[in-house]
Parts: C-alpha cells; structure tokens; sequence
C-alpha cells in the first residue's frame, strides 16, 4: 500500500510541475516601443524594463517599432500572443492618432488594447532657431497669424501630441502653424536646426543641449518645468487651455488572462516607484507619473473626447 501510495504522490507531482514550470513569467519579456532610439520614450521605457527585470527575474527585451504616431508598434502587439509575453509602451500620440483618423487605424486602442499603467510624462515645447526673428511666443503668434501657411512645424507624427500642440496654438491664438511629420523627436529637431522647418515642438531632452549650445530658443512650454521656468505657459498668457504634455504607459493585447495581470501590474508598479528611476527619469527630462489601470482608462478618455472637440472646432474654421 505504501508503494502504491508513494507512486500516486509521484504522479500527482509529475502533472502539477509542469503547470508550476509554466506559472508566469516563464521566459523572456518583449517590451515593444513605438519611439524611436534615445528618444525620451525609449529611454524610459528601457529604465522601467531593467527594474521589472530585477522584480520579476525574467529578462525584459525592449524592441523599437517606430512609424505612424505608434501605429505599427502597438498593431504588432494588438496581433501578439495573448500571453503576457508581448507589452506595449507608447505614449498619448496612440490615443490622437486615432481621433485624427479612426478609419485608417488597423485597431482600436479602446477594445483592442488593455492599459496596464502610466509611467511618466513630459512637458513638450514650442523652440524656433535661436537667430530666428521671433523673440517671444507672442511675436509668433502674430506672425502666426497675419501669414498663414509661411510657418511649419515638425512633429512626431499626424495626429501626434506635438501636431495637436499646434492645433491647441491655433485654436487658442489663431496662429495658424502647418504641421510637418517626422519618425521621431530627434528628427523633427534636426529639421530646424536644418531649416527644413520654422518651429519645432520638443521635450526637454532634446531641446536641453540645443538650448545649452545656443542653437534654439524656447517660446512656450505645455507645463511649468525646474529645468526652464523662465517659459509660459499658454494660461499664463491669459488662454484657457494649454498645449498637452506627453505620457507614456503600458498595455497588454485585450485577452491576456487576468493571472498574468496580477502578476505583471504589481510589478509595473513597483519598477515605476523605485527610488533608483527617479535620478534617471529627472535626467531625461520626464517625472514619475504613475496611474493604475482604471485612473490610466479614464485618462484616455477624457483626452480622447478632448482631441475629438480640437477637431471639430478646427474643421469647423476651415470651412
């Protein structure tokens, strides 16, 4: 009896091990970015992959997946596994993406896509060539506004915060500044400093060491920032809505089983907390910014009915 007993125990332990072998993680994690390398969102984006690293001792893989405001990284985790393996860093361009054009977008970020959390955001500025004529953002503004079409502006991207940042100085000011896209910050700075463009609309990583060199001059900030508090706002100005700044955060295709979940959003958010990324997120210009899942939905949506009313109001003037 006792060795009938003990081959049962064995059995029952053969058939549970590889269920627990397989309790999650169990391998690698795919971080996908939709920022280009060394753009603020990559760079955070990989900080918060080595502390869940550590947390959930898996590796945490980053891979760039660049284009279209977002567009082709998060399509190619929305068709990922439903396993937990493949996450989603992107940051608010995905939601303004698809206000600007739904009907194009391979996928719905509301119904196709989980939010897990926010990790951080950043302010964005409106920066003109140091030598260029406009001193102040109010002198933009009016050139803005008596010559309409002689100014552009590079950006992320169509329907990208920084081409809905220019949309907002519109609808506030009148200043009327065509919206010029670009696969990333970085390009988007070099096209003004190459005079391809008039204005340029960065985060403060990659307008610091311009400003430092005495390339480029700050008009306007989406936020107050300890790095240049010299800059307005719109609001401070006497307007009643200032440009947005940028967050980014993290999602999971819709039907990853909710045991990956309560596993993965604990840890998000510890990584997110921990002491060791505040020194790293302050030096890429962005600040911690943590929201959970329902704080993170409820965000999006008031952003969306935001983006959506920008919208209406400018395809209203146009006619």
């Amino acid at each position: 009896m006792k060795a009938v007993a003990c081959l049962a125990v064995a059995a029952l332990a053969s058939l549970a091990f590889p269920a627990l072998a397989q309790s999650y993680p169990s391998q690698y994690i795919q971080i996908v970015i939709t920022l280009s390398p060394g753009d603020t969102g990559d760079l955070s984006g990989r900080a918060v992959g080595t502390e869940l690293s550590k947390i959930l001792k898996q590796p945490v893989v980053p891979v760039n997946k660049t284009g279209a405001s977002g567009i082709v990284g998060a399509d190619s985790v929305v068709k990922a596994k439903k396993d937990g393996y493949t996450l989603l860093y992107v940051n608010s361009n995905i939601i303004y993406a698809y206000a600007a054009n739904s009907a194009e977008s391979p996928y719905n970020p509301f119904t196709d896509l989980e939010p897990l959390c926010t990790a951080v955001s950043v302010p964005l500025f409106i920066a003109v060539q140091q030598d260029s004529p406009w001193k102040t953002i109010q002198e933009l503004i009016a050139y803005g506004k008596q010559n309409p079409g002689k100014l552009r502006g590079s950006s992320t991207g169509v329907g990208s915060v920084g081409h809905f940042g220019y949309e907002v100085i519109a609808a506030e000011s009148g200043a009327q500044i065509e919206m010029i896209p670009y696969k990333g910050a970085g390009p988007g700075m070099a096209a003004l400093l190459g005079v391809q463009v008039e204005v340029a609309i960065p985060s403060p990583t990659i307008a610091m060491p311009h400003v430092k060199a005495g390339k480029i001059r700050l008009l306007l900030a989406s936020k107050k920032t300890p790095q240049f508090p010299g800059v307005s706002t719109l609001t401070d100005l006497g307007y009643k809505r200032d440009m947005s700044s940028v967050w980014f955060g993290f999602f999971l295709p819709v039907g990853v089983p909710d045991s990956v979940k309560r596993v993965l959003a604990p840890a998000l958010e510890k990584a997110i907390k921990s002491p060791d990324l505040v020194p790293q997120f302050q030096a890429l210009g962005t600040v911690s910014d943590y929201r959970n899942a329902a704080e993170f939905k409820a965000m999006m949506s008031d952003e969306f009915s935001m983006v959506k009313k920008i919208l209406a109001s400018s395809a209203a003037k146009a006619k």
